[in-house]
């Protein structure tokens, strides 16, 4: 009762979670992009993941048990995109849990024991509806929950090295949906406001950010072709980034987390527009 309260209360005026010391260095120590945060930005995290557990109600799905470790390894990795990044008002933010705003449009964590079957619908261009399943490790829902598939979300650790990471790849949707009309789809191009890259109106931030995607966008699709179809070297990052602009973003911020000197080597001038949205006041 009295926490259901407190998390309806405004962030600043809540009391501080408190988060056991042995579980929290655990999780910290065991995934290596965590493990070399600063102290600072671990403490901010430690906050952030605070408030964040406070926030959400996580449900395990056939039969799963979530344990309260598993709860914490989800929560540092989802709010580790919020460290330095601004609100989407696009203002500096006078308190680091301003940056969960990103997240306020759901509550609902839904963790699988492994990926899920989804049953899809679409329509070709001669209107014939076609029907299919789609094995998931995560989905991220427009104004609901986040579903993850804990068998991928233990293999963080090891998965870092390839630059992976499932629970980030659904909370850059999440971050990517934020102010998107209902019914409509993430684009790969979060909110963004004037000041960022030092641009002086929305509308510059906006053509920065999609002309420089575009580009990447489009040489990272003509790998992946090249490796098809002429047996090129195969891009770095998984051939799912190819699938729309949206994806490219997300799988491009699981590297970007997970493996930054590998990502600055594929994608400079990515790392160069991602630490100017993720980290403006850095």
């Amino acid at each position: 009762m009295i926490q259901t309260l407190q998390r309806w209360l405004p962030r600043r005026w809540r009391p501080e979670p408190q988060l056991p010391d042995g579980p929290w260095s655990a999780i910290l120590e065991s995934h290596p992009f965590l493990a070399e945060l600063s102290g600072p930005d671990r403490a901010r995290l430690r906050q952030l993941s605070g408030h964040f557990l406070m926030e959400k109600e996580f449900h395990g799905a056939h039969g799963l048990v979530v344990t309260d470790p598993m709860a914490l390894a989800i929560a540092a990795q989802a709010c580790l995109p919020l460290l330095h990044i601004r609100p989407p008002s696009g203002r500096t933010a006078s308190n680091p849990l301003d940056a969960l705003t990103w997240y306020d449009d759901f509550v609902g964590i839904v963790v699988q024991p492994g990926a899920a079957l989804a049953r899809r619908r679409v329509a070709d261009a001669s209107g014939v509806v076609h029907h299919y399943d789609e094995v998931l490790a995560g989905e991220a829902m427009d104004r609901g929950p986040v579903m993850l598939s804990w068998q991928e979300v233990s293999q963080a650790p090891d998965a870092a090295g390839t630059g992976s990471n499932v629970v980030i790849h659904e909370f850059v949707h999440k971050i990517d949906m934020r102010g998107m009309h209902a019914g409509g789809s993430p684009d790969g191009a979060p909110a963004l406001v004037a000041g960022l890259w030092g641009t002086s109106s929305d509308a510059q931030a906006r053509e920065h950010w999609r002309h420089t995607m575009t580009q990447a966008y489009d040489h990272f699709r003509e790998s992946v072709s090249m490796a098809e179809r002429f047996g090129a070297e195969r891009p770095w990052l998984d051939d799912y980034a190819a699938t729309n602009p949206a994806e490219f973003f997300a799988v491009t911020c699981e590297a970007y987390f997970v493996s930054r000197p590998r990502f600055g080597q594929e994608f400079p001038a990515l790392l160069a527009l991602y630490d100017g949205f993720f980290r403006p006041d850095a």
